[in-house]
């Protein structure tokens, strides 16, 4: 390193000759190369990702100052800059693309860089000065790309989880359970084909809807547990090359600790670094979770269409108005968004099963794409959760007389006939309701085929919607 003082730049040098770099600047000769080389999205590192990648950071330096490969001098500072960083300073360093050299390196070096440069000023240094401080012999020392990157994605992918997407789940699964208290006694009609179908409480489709995503959040914990099982300290190709005995287990301990889970060294560290199969696993149970999530959004859509010419069973709390052009119109625009988010992570679900299946030999190359889009997914649809909850579900009202109008009023009723009359006849007593308009009821007292009494108890919708084992109904 060169200081120009005066000059505003200093002087930095790798492999490939010598760049000036900004003073101000904390990343250094490789991170400017990326800036340079990749001009793609305009799209930063995700802050979650740069907190996994710098959590790594810490522990590596804590387990090599321990381990006497680094002074401790050094690991200290390296240490005090990573918790600088992990309080929300220095972000705007991180500056390379999304899309990026394979595998990650200049988005690693980027990180390396800027630690280096901190320490080097907390140890009263200056930025540069890679001979007292280097990214590559103090900051990496006994890492890779190839080992730091996959570790990267687990965190990453293990903090999204926990601070973002659980909660949302936890949040929107009360909410469905509070309306479906709410609406237990609220009749509708059931439909199937988008035809009638024999009544349902509304209070039950918020429960189905609750358990649905139940079942999602234990499908996502189930998955994320391969998160936990890391490469790091497999260096380079998985050999642990120039990395201390003790060192991937005692990193692995030190990163537990950081991050509040349960981790721990993988018993094959070149099968760790190069199978993304965790990823597509978790990614996987994203998308199930999103396709639930387009239904039940899709739903709530229809069951409050209208208000004049559609269902309206339900009312969703307006949050905006809807048109430019029509006044006092409102759009069901939470459960729009939610379908929105809900594609987004269905294509990068595909995305990374693609760069998951394009790794070869030692390395996975496309370890950035995946990195982004993992991570984006739990984030967003942790968000989106969260909005709907808030926003919509929290809000939502039946229209009980709407309901109870077109339970009433279904054919599906005559369902309820086939074991009294047959379904031959209770088929018939549709048609002819259907064409003359008449009401069921009325249809089979005219035609004898039921007394008064046990129609009124066949054709009971507090029965006929209430969820049991058994459905039928016996006549005593």
């Amino acid at each position: 390193m060169t200081d120009k003082s005066g000059t505003g730049y200093r002087i930095e040098q790798d492999s490939m000759g010598e760049r000036e770099i900004p003073n101000h600047a904390y990343y250094g000769i490789q991170t400017l190369r990326a800036i340079e080389n990749f001009p793609i999205s305009g799209i930063k590192p995700l802050p979650t990702y740069i907190d996994a990648c710098v959590l790594i950071k810490k522990a590596t330096a804590i387990a090599n100052g321990n381990l006497g490969c680094i002074p401790q001098d050094i690991s200290q500072g390296i240490i005090q800059a990573a918790d600088e960083v992990l309080k929300g300073q220095w972000r705007d360093q991180f500056v390379v693309d999304i899309y990026q050299a394979g595998a990650g390196t200049s988005h690693h070096m980027n990180i390396n860089e800027v630690l280096a440069n901190r320490a080097l000023e907390i140890l009263g240094d200056e930025k540069g000065n890679y001979k007292r401080v280097s990214p590559n012999d103090h900051v990496n020392y006994g890492q890779s790309t190839n080992d730091v990157i996959p570790t990267a994605i687990r965190i990453g992918a293990l903090l999204a989880l926990e601070h973002t997407l659980y909660p949302a789940l936890s949040d929107a699964i009360t909410a469905l359970d509070n309306k479906g208290d709410e609406f237990q006694d609220v009749v509708k009609s059931g439909r199937t084909h988008l035809q009638d179908a024999v009544p349902v409480r509304l209070g039950e489709d918020f429960r189905a809807w609750a358990q649905i995503i139940t079942d999602h959040t234990t499908r996502i914990e189930r998955a994320s547990e391969d998160l936990m099982v890391l490469g790091l300290g497999g260096s380079a190709a998985g050999t642990g090359l120039n990395t201390h005995p003790d060192y991937r287990h005692q990193v692995a301990q030190i990163l537990a600790q950081l991050v509040d889970q349960p981790l721990k060294s993988a018993p094959h560290l070149m099968a760790a670094m190069q199978s993304m199969a965790p990823f597509v696993n978790v990614s996987g149970s994203l998308r199930n979770l999103a396709q639930d999530l387009v239904k039940i959004s899709h739903d709530l859509r229809l069951m409050d269409s209208g208000p004049k010419t559609g269902f309206k069973e339900i009312q969703l709390p307006p949050v905006q108005p809807g048109s430019s052009i029509m006044p006092g119109k409102y759009n069901p625009v939470m459960a729009e968004m939610t379908s929105m988010v809900c594609f987004q992570v269905m294509g990068y679900d595909s995305a990374i099963a693609l760069a998951a299946q394009a790794g070869q030999l030692e390395l996975n190359v496309m370890m950035p794409l995946i990195a982004y889009n993992l991570i984006h997914s739990i984030e967003i649809l942790g968000n989106t959760l969260s909005a709907l909850t808030q926003k919509c579900l929290a809000g939502i009202t039946a229209r009980r007389d709407r309901c109870l109008d077109y339970a009433e009023g279904s054919l599906a009723l005559v369902t309820a006939l086939n074991p009294h009359i047959g379904y031959l006849n209770a088929a018939a007593v549709a048609k002819e309701s259907l064409e003359t308009g008449k009401s069921l009821r009325q249809i089979v007292l005219d035609k004898g085929l039921m007394s008064a009494e046990d129609l009124a108890k066949v054709l009971d919708l507090d029965k006929m919607s209430a969820l049991s084992s058994n459905h039928s109904t016996t006549l005593t």
